[in-house]
């Protein structure tokens, strides 16, 4: 069971056969793809400058941010969302600093369009190369997390793509807020507004027209829960890189050293529990679960932790008020909140067999201190980034050097794991010829 945002879609109709000329998005579409063409040859520094703009503007217009947001969450209080949502929905000072720091940072990074690579000089005298050219228009439809609308902005506008944003209707006065700085420092640079662009109707049926804007939009990327995932593939006549939904696990192996091992899950688990790559089950070895499951509990429960335990977990900690039986679904449950799975496992076998069926791909690591269990896991798991003694908080662009993420991608084509500027660039052959004919 995964928990689903605003943008579930479940009682979404759209008929397949609506044709292009009934998609009340097509003037969307026709803009981006002219901004698309502009930005796709503005050089690097008009780029950086346009990111320095947005950077400086969200500072500026800190107080008018804010404001919107604070609407945005006393809303959300009264509708009685979730703790985890709101969490997601909140900007703060520090956090609206954290993002202007970041589109610098992505300011800073190398601009990947144009770059050649895999160059070579075949028999015939011919020189071949690749050379990375935008994707074009990028339709992203995502959850009540404003930061993503920033991250999207930046890393969009840094590789020449243009982009129609959709995000839920909880944000829709903090999204504005910062459309607002992005449409002016696009203005000021001289680059058309048009380039990033905002769907502010919130009728969910306009999440299928996005989804048949094919003669526009050239990638379809989800950030929410797995109904939205499911209706974009199944729905989209543009291809769809789907992820951000994760079931993460640890194996905590017999050789662990657990002075080292509990705080890497106290991070993971708490740091920030309504993000994807939180911890959402522990596997303990069977040999160390005695002693290891109560000091566990006995670290995490003081901030607020509580388990779900197996039934041999379940002997171990009998007695513990924040130990409950887990339920039929609880490995199957992307918690995202302070709730933790634990499991009792025969040895790494059994770990890496249970991963497989519950896991979604996104975040799995061992805690271990035994160098050939750590490489079997790292070769056998197949998840979008695997760790070794590590949060599974650290599976973020930002934290992996990218400056910044669209999102995290859980499927193999044509990214995997955050995807930063490379991911959001295609390529194109280069063939330089001197009268070269084919016999």
């Amino acid at each position: 069971m995964v928990q689903d945002d605003d943008n579930s879609v479940s009682d979404v109709t759209f008929h397949p056969t609506t044709a292009m000329t009934d998609n009340p998005l097509v003037d969307l579409g026709q803009q981006a793809r002219a901004a698309a063409r502009i930005l796709a040859t503005a050089p690097p520094a008009a780029k950086n400058a346009l990111l320095e703009a947005i950077a400086s503007g969200l500072l500026a217009h800190q107080e008018t941010i804010l404001a919107a947001n604070a609407l945005d969450v006393a809303d959300g209080r009264s509708a009685g969302l979730r703790d985890n949502l709101i969490d997601r929905m909140l900007i703060t000072e520090q956090r609206l600093a954290s993002y202007a720091a970041d589109t610098r940072h992505v300011a800073n990074l190398p601009d990947p369009i144009g770059a050649e690579f895999d160059g070579r000089l075949l028999p015939n005298g011919l020189r071949v190369s690749r050379r990375r050219t935008p994707l074009g228009v990028l339709g992203v439809i995502y959850e009540a997390r404003p930061n993503v609308t920033i991250d999207i902005a930046a890393l969009a506008l840094k590789t020449g793509n243009a982009a129609i944003l959709r995000g839920g209707k909880e944000i829709q006065r903090s999204n504005l807020a910062i459309l607002a700085v992005i449409h002016d420092a696009l203005a000021q640079a001289g680059l058309p507004p048009a380039a990033i662009q905002y769907i502010d109707n919130p009728d969910r049926a306009l999440i299928g027209h996005l989804l048949k804007l094919h003669e526009y939009v050239d990638v379809i990327i989800p950030r929410g829960g797995a109904n939205l995932h499911r209706f974009c593939r199944e729905n989209s006549t543009i291809p769809v890189i789907t992820g951000g939904v994760g079931i993460c696990h640890y194996f905590v192996d017999e050789s662990v050293d657990v002075d080292k091992a509990l705080p890497v899950i106290h991070n993971a688990k708490t740091q920030r529990p309504s993000v994807c790559n939180a911890l959402d089950t522990l596997l303990v070895h069977e040999h160390i679960a005695a002693s290891f499951l109560p000091r566990m509990v006995d670290y995490l429960a003081p901030a607020g932790v509580t388990f779900r335990a197996d039934k041999t977990a379940m002997r171990l900690l009998s007695g513990y008020e924040a130990v409950q039986p887990a339920g039929p679904d609880d490995f199957d449950t992307e918690w995202m909140n302070l709730t933790l799975g634990l499991r009792v496992v025969p040895g790494l076998d059994a770990a890496i067999d249970h991963i497989r069926r519950h896991s979604l791909n996104h975040s799995d690591g061992i805690l271990t201190q035994d160098w050939s269990n750590a490489q079997r896991f790292l070769n056998e798991v197949d998840s979008s980034a695997v760790f070794v003694n590590a949060s599974t908080r650290f599976n973020d662009g930002g934290q992996l050097g990218l400056g910044a993420e669209v999102a995290v991608s859980t499927q193999k084509l044509h990214a995997r794991g955050p995807m930063g500027l490379e991911e959001l660039t295609t390529y194109k052959w280069v063939v330089l010829g001197d009268g070269h004919v084919r016999s």
